[in-house]
Protein backbone atom coordinates (compact mmCIF):
# COMPACT_ATOMS: atom_id res chain seq x y z
CA UNK A 1 0.00 0.00 0.00
CA UNK A 2 1.51 3.63 -1.09
CA UNK A 3 2.34 4.91 2.44
CA UNK A 4 0.59 8.38 1.48
CA UNK A 5 -2.63 5.92 2.09
CA UNK A 6 -1.92 5.01 5.45
CA UNK A 7 -1.82 9.14 6.30
CA UNK A 8 -4.63 10.26 4.04
CA UNK A 9 -7.56 10.24 6.44
CA UNK A 10 -5.89 12.30 8.99
CA UNK A 11 -5.22 14.65 5.88
CA UNK A 12 -8.59 14.59 4.84
CA UNK A 13 -9.96 15.30 8.21
CA UNK A 14 -7.27 18.22 8.74
CA UNK A 15 -7.21 19.31 5.53
CA UNK A 16 -10.31 18.70 3.63
CA UNK A 17 -9.85 21.04 0.99
CA UNK A 18 -6.43 20.15 0.09
CA UNK A 19 -5.66 18.18 -3.38
CA UNK A 20 -3.55 14.77 -2.88
CA UNK A 21 -0.93 14.13 -5.12
CA UNK A 22 -0.71 10.86 -6.69
CA UNK A 23 2.77 9.75 -4.66
CA UNK A 24 4.40 7.01 -2.51
CA UNK A 25 4.77 10.07 -0.04
CA UNK A 26 2.07 12.39 1.34
CA UNK A 27 2.07 15.61 -0.83
CA UNK A 28 -0.83 17.90 -1.01
CA UNK A 29 -2.35 21.51 -2.42
CA UNK A 30 -4.91 23.89 -1.78
CA UNK A 31 -6.54 25.28 -4.61
CA UNK A 32 -5.89 29.22 -4.75
CA UNK A 33 -9.15 30.02 -3.90
CA UNK A 34 -7.85 29.12 -0.09
CA UNK A 35 -4.96 31.38 -0.16
CA UNK A 36 -6.76 34.79 0.03
CA UNK A 37 -5.71 35.41 3.89
CA UNK A 38 -3.00 37.30 5.03
CA UNK A 39 -2.22 34.69 7.35
CA UNK A 40 -2.93 31.52 5.56
CA UNK A 41 -5.20 29.09 7.72
CA UNK A 42 -3.39 25.56 8.75
CA UNK A 43 -6.30 24.20 7.13
CA UNK A 44 -5.29 25.53 3.83
CA UNK A 45 -1.58 25.16 4.29
CA UNK A 46 0.40 22.94 1.66
CA UNK A 47 1.77 19.60 2.90
CA UNK A 48 5.51 18.59 1.04
CA UNK A 49 7.12 15.19 2.58
CA UNK A 50 9.92 13.50 0.89
CA UNK A 51 9.44 10.11 2.80
CA UNK A 52 6.98 8.21 5.50
CA UNK A 53 5.97 10.89 8.45
CA UNK A 54 7.75 9.63 11.60
CA UNK A 55 6.25 8.18 14.26
CA UNK A 56 3.71 10.79 16.78
CA UNK A 57 6.58 11.88 19.68
CA UNK A 58 5.03 13.79 22.56
CA UNK A 59 6.67 17.33 23.28
CA UNK A 60 7.56 16.31 26.32
CA UNK A 61 9.72 13.22 24.89
CA UNK A 62 11.33 15.13 22.23
CA UNK A 63 14.58 15.80 22.57
CA UNK A 64 17.46 18.65 20.66
CA UNK A 65 20.70 17.86 20.62
CA UNK A 66 23.08 20.08 19.57
CA UNK A 67 26.71 18.98 18.73
CA UNK A 68 29.93 18.37 16.04
CA UNK A 69 31.88 21.93 16.15
CA UNK A 70 30.69 23.27 19.12
CA UNK A 71 32.46 23.92 22.20
CA UNK A 72 29.63 22.03 24.43
CA UNK A 73 27.67 19.73 22.69
CA UNK A 74 23.64 20.03 24.19
CA UNK A 75 20.82 18.22 24.66
CA UNK A 76 17.31 19.83 24.86
CA UNK A 77 13.56 19.56 25.88
CA UNK A 78 11.13 21.24 24.12
CA UNK A 79 10.44 22.41 28.25
CA UNK A 80 13.99 23.54 28.78
CA UNK A 81 14.08 25.40 25.13
CA UNK A 82 10.88 27.43 26.06
CA UNK A 83 12.57 28.27 29.54
CA UNK A 84 16.24 28.86 28.33
CA UNK A 85 15.36 31.18 25.84
CA UNK A 86 13.53 34.63 24.89
CA UNK A 87 10.45 33.41 22.58
CA UNK A 88 9.59 35.00 19.85
CA UNK A 89 7.37 35.22 16.64
CA UNK A 90 8.20 35.64 12.89
CA UNK A 91 5.11 35.95 9.81
CA UNK A 92 7.07 34.53 6.61
CA UNK A 93 6.04 33.19 3.75
CA UNK A 94 6.57 29.90 3.21
CA UNK A 95 7.14 28.39 -0.33
CA UNK A 96 8.46 24.51 -1.81
CA UNK A 97 11.20 25.27 -4.29
CA UNK A 98 9.75 22.86 -6.61
CA UNK A 99 6.10 25.42 -6.93
CA UNK A 100 5.23 25.70 -10.37
CA UNK A 101 6.42 22.71 -11.32
CA UNK A 102 4.15 21.45 -13.30
CA UNK A 103 4.20 24.47 -15.65
CA UNK A 104 7.50 23.84 -17.10
CA UNK A 105 8.30 22.48 -20.52
CA UNK A 106 9.66 20.37 -21.30
CA UNK A 107 8.51 18.45 -18.50
CA UNK A 108 11.34 18.15 -15.59
CA UNK A 109 11.22 15.29 -12.93
CA UNK A 110 9.92 15.52 -9.34
CA UNK A 111 6.25 16.19 -7.50
CA UNK A 112 4.76 18.03 -10.57
CA UNK A 113 2.82 20.74 -8.60
CA UNK A 114 0.42 23.85 -9.27
CA UNK A 115 0.84 27.01 -8.03
CA UNK A 116 -0.62 26.03 -4.25
CA UNK A 117 2.86 24.61 -2.46
CA UNK A 118 2.57 28.17 -0.83
CA UNK A 119 1.57 29.51 2.51
CA UNK A 120 1.76 32.59 5.09
CA UNK A 121 2.41 31.82 8.62
CA UNK A 122 3.12 33.37 11.90
CA UNK A 123 6.09 30.93 13.58
CA UNK A 124 6.77 30.59 16.85
CA UNK A 125 9.91 29.24 18.84
CA UNK A 126 13.22 30.55 20.40
CA UNK A 127 16.01 31.48 17.75
CA UNK A 128 18.53 29.06 16.35
CA UNK A 129 21.41 31.64 16.71
CA UNK A 130 20.27 31.94 20.65
CA UNK A 131 21.03 28.09 20.72
CA UNK A 132 23.50 27.44 18.92
CA UNK A 133 25.74 30.21 20.54
CA UNK A 134 24.47 28.83 24.23
CA UNK A 135 26.61 25.70 22.82
CA UNK A 136 29.59 27.41 21.57
CA UNK A 137 29.97 28.60 18.22
CA UNK A 138 33.58 27.22 16.81
CA UNK A 139 34.98 30.24 14.69
CA UNK A 140 35.48 27.49 11.76
CA UNK A 141 32.09 26.45 11.26
CA UNK A 142 30.66 27.46 7.82
CA UNK A 143 27.66 25.57 8.14
CA UNK A 144 24.79 23.80 10.47
CA UNK A 145 23.52 19.84 9.50
CA UNK A 146 19.82 19.10 10.44
CA UNK A 147 18.56 15.39 10.76
CA UNK A 148 15.35 14.40 11.53
CA UNK A 149 13.72 10.34 12.15
CA UNK A 150 11.83 10.82 8.81
CA UNK A 151 13.05 8.18 5.91
CA UNK A 152 12.79 7.06 3.11
CA UNK A 153 10.20 4.97 1.83
CA UNK A 154 10.94 1.19 1.72
CA UNK A 155 14.30 2.22 2.85
CA UNK A 156 14.07 2.50 6.71
CA UNK A 157 18.03 3.51 6.93
CA UNK A 158 18.00 6.21 4.69
CA UNK A 159 17.18 9.66 5.89
CA UNK A 160 14.58 11.04 3.66
CA UNK A 161 16.03 14.70 3.82
CA UNK A 162 18.84 16.09 6.02
CA UNK A 163 19.61 19.55 4.72
CA UNK A 164 21.31 22.58 6.65
CA UNK A 165 21.96 26.23 6.69
CA UNK A 166 24.66 28.80 5.88
CA UNK A 167 26.07 29.57 9.08
CA UNK A 168 25.30 33.26 8.45
CA UNK A 169 21.49 32.56 7.57
CA UNK A 170 21.38 30.15 11.04
CA UNK A 171 22.75 33.19 12.88
CA UNK A 172 20.22 35.40 11.46
CA UNK A 173 17.70 36.88 14.17
CA UNK A 174 14.72 35.70 11.91
CA UNK A 175 15.54 32.01 12.08
CA UNK A 176 13.76 30.06 14.07
CA UNK A 177 13.51 26.72 15.85
CA UNK A 178 10.03 26.79 15.78
CA UNK A 179 7.13 25.10 18.32
CA UNK A 180 3.89 26.68 17.38
CA UNK A 181 2.27 27.95 13.52
CA UNK A 182 -0.39 30.40 14.05
CA UNK A 183 -0.74 30.84 17.62
CA UNK A 184 -1.52 26.75 17.93
CA UNK A 185 1.76 24.01 18.93
CA UNK A 186 3.08 23.41 15.71
CA UNK A 187 1.21 20.33 14.11
CA UNK A 188 3.14 17.12 13.45
CA UNK A 189 1.93 17.42 9.31
CA UNK A 190 4.30 20.54 9.91
CA UNK A 191 6.88 19.09 11.14
CA UNK A 192 5.70 19.40 15.17
CA UNK A 193 6.91 19.46 17.78
CA UNK A 194 10.31 21.00 16.56
CA UNK A 195 11.19 22.88 12.86
CA UNK A 196 13.62 25.45 11.36
CA UNK A 197 12.11 28.28 10.27
CA UNK A 198 14.22 30.27 7.76
CA UNK A 199 12.68 33.26 6.25
CA UNK A 200 13.28 33.69 2.91
CA UNK A 201 14.66 30.45 1.85
CA UNK A 202 12.54 27.04 0.37
CA UNK A 203 10.96 24.88 2.33
CA UNK A 204 13.38 22.03 1.82
CA UNK A 205 15.33 24.58 4.21
CA UNK A 206 12.66 24.73 7.00
CA UNK A 207 13.90 20.90 8.29
CA UNK A 208 10.61 19.31 9.31
CA UNK A 209 11.18 16.97 13.23
CA UNK A 210 14.04 18.72 14.14
CA UNK A 211 15.72 16.12 16.67
CA UNK A 212 19.82 16.97 15.87
CA UNK A 213 21.77 19.91 14.42
CA UNK A 214 25.52 19.42 13.64
CA UNK A 215 27.62 22.37 13.11
CA UNK A 216 30.44 21.67 10.36
CA UNK A 217 33.53 23.33 9.04
CA UNK A 218 31.97 22.50 5.64
CA UNK A 219 28.54 22.21 3.54
CA UNK A 220 26.07 20.06 4.58
CA UNK A 221 26.27 16.49 2.69
CA UNK A 222 23.25 15.00 4.18
CA UNK A 223 20.26 13.37 2.04
CA UNK A 224 19.54 15.74 -0.62
CA UNK A 225 22.37 18.33 -0.20
CA UNK A 226 24.18 16.60 -3.20
CA UNK A 227 24.27 16.26 -6.62
CA UNK A 228 21.63 18.31 -8.06
CA UNK A 229 19.18 18.38 -5.40
CA UNK A 230 17.07 21.70 -4.63
CA UNK A 231 20.49 23.09 -6.44
CA UNK A 232 20.36 25.17 -9.71
CA UNK A 233 22.48 25.81 -12.54
CA UNK A 234 25.02 28.52 -12.63
CA UNK A 235 24.86 29.13 -15.98
CA UNK A 236 22.04 27.85 -18.08
CA UNK A 237 21.53 24.37 -19.04
CA UNK A 238 19.40 23.06 -21.91
CA UNK A 239 17.00 20.22 -22.10
CA UNK A 240 18.88 16.76 -22.89
CA UNK A 241 22.10 17.91 -21.51
CA UNK A 242 24.60 16.23 -19.85
CA UNK A 243 24.46 17.98 -16.25
CA UNK A 244 27.53 18.56 -14.77
CA UNK A 245 27.53 18.49 -10.51
CA UNK A 246 30.01 21.26 -9.94
CA UNK A 247 27.22 23.81 -12.37
CA UNK A 248 24.93 23.42 -9.43
CA UNK A 249 25.02 25.66 -6.39
CA UNK A 250 22.35 25.59 -3.06
CA UNK A 251 19.23 27.29 -3.54
CA UNK A 252 18.91 29.85 -0.65
CA UNK A 253 17.10 32.98 -1.01
CA UNK A 254 13.99 32.54 -3.11
CA UNK A 255 12.58 34.73 -6.25
CA UNK A 256 10.14 37.47 -6.31
CA UNK A 257 6.94 36.50 -6.87
CA UNK A 258 3.02 37.17 -6.88
CA UNK A 259 -0.50 34.77 -6.80
CA UNK A 260 -3.40 35.74 -7.78
CA UNK A 261 -6.20 34.46 -5.58
CA UNK A 262 -9.12 35.87 -7.25
CA UNK A 263 -10.67 35.75 -9.71
CA UNK A 264 -10.18 32.10 -10.32
CA UNK A 265 -9.22 30.48 -13.78
CA UNK A 266 -11.92 29.94 -15.89
CA UNK A 267 -14.30 32.65 -14.46
CA UNK A 268 -17.25 34.54 -15.99
CA UNK A 269 -17.30 38.51 -16.34
CA UNK A 270 -20.20 41.03 -17.58
CA UNK A 271 -19.61 43.02 -20.35
CA UNK A 272 -19.06 46.65 -18.25
CA UNK A 273 -18.28 44.95 -15.01
CA UNK A 274 -15.70 46.07 -12.98
CA UNK A 275 -13.32 42.39 -11.98
CA UNK A 276 -12.27 42.29 -8.74
CA UNK A 277 -8.29 41.11 -8.50
CA UNK A 278 -6.36 40.02 -5.59
CA UNK A 279 -3.63 38.87 -4.41
CA UNK A 280 0.10 38.39 -2.57
CA UNK A 281 3.03 39.13 -3.22
CA UNK A 282 6.53 38.53 -1.78
CA UNK A 283 10.56 37.59 -2.36
CA UNK A 284 13.34 36.33 -0.47
CA UNK A 285 16.52 38.26 0.90
CA UNK A 286 15.54 41.22 -1.32
CA UNK A 287 12.74 43.29 -0.14
CA UNK A 288 9.54 43.86 -2.56
CA UNK A 289 9.04 47.11 -4.36
CA UNK A 290 5.74 47.05 -6.54
CA UNK A 291 3.21 44.76 -8.75
CA UNK A 292 1.68 45.82 -11.60
CA UNK A 293 -1.62 43.91 -12.97
CA UNK A 294 -2.69 44.00 -16.54
CA UNK A 295 -6.04 43.02 -17.84
CA UNK A 296 -5.45 42.21 -21.26
CA UNK A 297 -2.91 39.39 -21.26
CA UNK A 298 0.23 41.47 -20.67
CA UNK A 299 0.06 44.37 -23.43
CA UNK A 300 -0.21 46.88 -20.99
CA UNK A 301 0.34 47.20 -16.76
CA UNK A 302 -0.62 49.19 -14.09
CA UNK A 303 1.47 49.80 -11.06
CA UNK A 304 -1.32 48.72 -7.66
CA UNK A 305 -0.85 49.48 -3.98
CA UNK A 306 0.40 47.03 -2.14
CA UNK A 307 -0.77 46.78 1.64
CA UNK A 308 1.70 46.52 4.41
CA UNK A 309 2.93 42.80 5.37
CA UNK A 310 3.48 41.60 8.98
CA UNK A 311 7.08 42.17 8.83
CA UNK A 312 9.90 41.98 5.91
CA UNK A 313 9.02 38.07 5.39
CA UNK A 314 5.20 38.14 4.72
CA UNK A 315 3.48 38.12 1.66
CA UNK A 316 1.75 41.32 1.00
CA UNK A 317 -1.57 41.91 -0.37
CA UNK A 318 -3.03 43.96 -3.51
CA UNK A 319 -6.24 44.21 -5.09
CA UNK A 320 -7.02 45.93 -8.26
CA UNK A 321 -10.36 46.69 -10.71
CA UNK A 322 -9.98 45.19 -14.39
CA UNK A 323 -12.67 46.58 -16.50
CA UNK A 324 -14.62 44.65 -18.96
CA UNK A 325 -14.65 46.07 -22.07
CA UNK A 326 -14.95 43.81 -24.64
CA UNK A 327 -17.00 40.25 -24.75
CA UNK A 328 -15.21 37.31 -25.61
CA UNK A 329 -11.57 36.14 -23.79
CA UNK A 330 -10.30 37.84 -21.22
CA UNK A 331 -6.66 36.90 -19.48
CA UNK A 332 -5.13 38.61 -16.09
CA UNK A 333 -1.80 38.80 -14.89
CA UNK A 334 -0.16 40.28 -11.74
CA UNK A 335 3.77 41.01 -12.07
CA UNK A 336 6.30 41.47 -8.61
CA UNK A 337 9.48 43.59 -8.83
CA UNK A 338 12.11 43.57 -6.32
CA UNK A 339 14.08 46.48 -4.81
CA UNK A 340 17.15 45.48 -6.94
CA UNK A 341 14.78 45.31 -10.22
CA UNK A 342 14.80 42.07 -10.76
CA UNK A 343 11.17 41.10 -12.23
CA UNK A 344 9.13 38.00 -12.68
CA UNK A 345 9.68 36.91 -16.18
CA UNK A 346 6.34 36.19 -18.65
CA UNK A 347 8.02 32.58 -19.59
CA UNK A 348 9.57 30.42 -17.00
CA UNK A 349 13.34 30.05 -17.27
CA UNK A 350 14.12 26.19 -17.68
CA UNK A 351 15.94 24.69 -15.60
CA UNK A 352 16.30 20.52 -15.40
CA UNK A 353 14.75 20.20 -12.17
CA UNK A 354 12.13 22.55 -12.14
CA UNK A 355 13.24 24.89 -9.37
CA UNK A 356 11.80 28.51 -8.58
CA UNK A 357 9.32 29.02 -10.96
CA UNK A 358 8.33 32.38 -10.93
CA UNK A 359 6.81 33.04 -13.63
CA UNK A 360 4.18 35.77 -14.10
CA UNK A 361 0.50 33.65 -13.54
CA UNK A 362 -1.88 34.14 -16.09
CA UNK A 363 -5.74 33.85 -15.13
CA UNK A 364 -8.10 33.44 -18.07
CA UNK A 365 -11.72 34.09 -17.99
CA UNK A 366 -14.77 35.14 -20.29
CA UNK A 367 -16.57 38.42 -20.67
CA UNK A 368 -20.72 37.67 -21.99
CA UNK A 369 -22.54 40.36 -22.84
Amino acid sequence: MPHRLVELPLLRRLKPGLHVHDEEALNAEPALSLLGEAITPIDAFFIRNNGELPEPVAEGNWRLAIDGEVERPTVWTVAELKDAFETVSVTAVLECAGNGRSQFEPATDGLQWRLGAVGCARWTGVRLADVLRAAGVKPEVVYTGHHSPDRQIGKPEKAALSRGLPIAKALSPETLIAFGMNGEPLPRLHGGPLRIVAPGYPGSAWQKWLERITLRKDEHDGEKMRGTDYRLPISLVAPGEALDPANFSVITDMPVKSLLTAPEDGFEARLGERIRVTGFAWSGAIPLASVEVSGNGGASWREVRLEQGEGPFAWQRFEAQVPAERAGPIAIMARARDAEGNSQPLEPVWNPRGYCNNQVQRVEGRIVA
